[in-house]
């Protein structure tokens, strides 16, 4: 009578290379991939996580503990937070003429990753596009701010983003239609992503990508595809820390005639002042407002 095999109870290190829920998969240090869940009703393992797990069957186990992040990248509304990765140094904000981007969507982003201290790059993909020229007017405001802007055409050559990767954990973030799954099978044609058809009378992109999932570009650098987004709530960020958040209001924070100012509608606010000089852009202060204003009357559930 032979012996049933039992796995081992030890505990093992690995990284979360894919994550959907309580479900995700995670990569030993030899390149095996285990299939875990967290335990019990747990949830917030973020693809990118460096964890430790218990193995339950020679391919299956269960988080035991998640390692302390570098960063994490996250969205929120009222209700709840969505986890997009973990322990990143860039967010890729892929945008692309056609179908049309929010250009709320993209101060969104940034409003997180400069909140999360992570390092921005906008890419403006589908360069071949006629539409292109007016796209790339809109996301001038964004460069001289400081942002790097790479325009590129995943389809003919992404050798130029190579750059940009190179030693980072990136993760793409971006509306369905973008071109972020055209951007990973660009840098590795070996991963055979789906790439989404385009609705035009939408002016959409299906989504094609479910779950985030990490890949090598190299032994130092990563990157990590993510769903297409169509919003990102920022509720978890406080009213008081947005206005940090906008890099070129940074010289004027307290520089208001009140120190509890808003820069909403209060007299003598240095904000006001720099948008009519056109030391700072009215675009953005629009965005900003609209943004403190949103979380001014939202419940403070954070």
């Amino acid at each position: 009578m032979t012996k049933s095999h039992r796995p081992s109870a030890s505990v093992l290190k690995g990284q979360v290379v894919a994550a959907h829920g309580k479900h995700c998969q995670v990569e030993l240090a030899d390149g095996q991939r285990i299939s875990c869940v967290t335990r019990g009703k747990k949830t917030g393992t973020a693809c990118g996580d460096r964890v430790e797990i218990a193995l339950t069957a020679d391919d299956q186990g269960v988080i035991e503990r998640i390692a302390p992040r570098t960063a994490l990248l996250y969205r929120s509304d009222l209700y709840r937070e969505k986890i997009i990765a973990a322990n990143v140094d860039q967010i890729v904000v892929v945008v692309a003429a056609v179908p049309s981007f929010y250009e709320e969507l993209i101060n969104r982003c940034l409003v997180a990753a400069e909140t999360a201290g992570i390092r921005a790059l906008i890419v403006l993909n589908k360069t071949d596009l006629p539409e292109t020229a007016a796209a790339r007017e809109t996301l001038a405001l964004y460069e001289t701010l400081g942002y790097p802007l790479l325009p590129l055409c995943a389809k003919q050559d992404v050798a130029p983003l190579k750059d940009h990767l190179l030693h980072r954990t990136s993760v793409l973030v971006g509306q369905s239609g973008m071109g972020k799954s055209t951007l990973i099978n660009a840098l590795l044609p070996d991963a055979h992503i789906r790439e989404g058809d385009i609705s035009v009378a939408l002016d959409s992109g299906k989504h094609t990508t479910t779950q985030a999932t990490l890949y090598h570009l190299d032994r130092d650098s990563h990157i990590i595809d993510s769903p297409g987004l169509q919003e990102f709530g920022l509720h978890h960020v406080q009213a008081e820390d947005i206005a940090q958040a906008f890099i070129e209001f940074r010289p004027y924070l307290g520089q208001c005639r009140f120190h509890n100012c808003r820069h909403l509608v209060e007299p003598g606010c240095a904000l006001d002042t720099a948008a009519q000089s056109g030391a700072i852009s009215p675009r953005r202060l629009k965005v900003y407002r609209a943004l403190t204003q949103e979380k001014l009357r939202a419940p403070r559930i954070y």
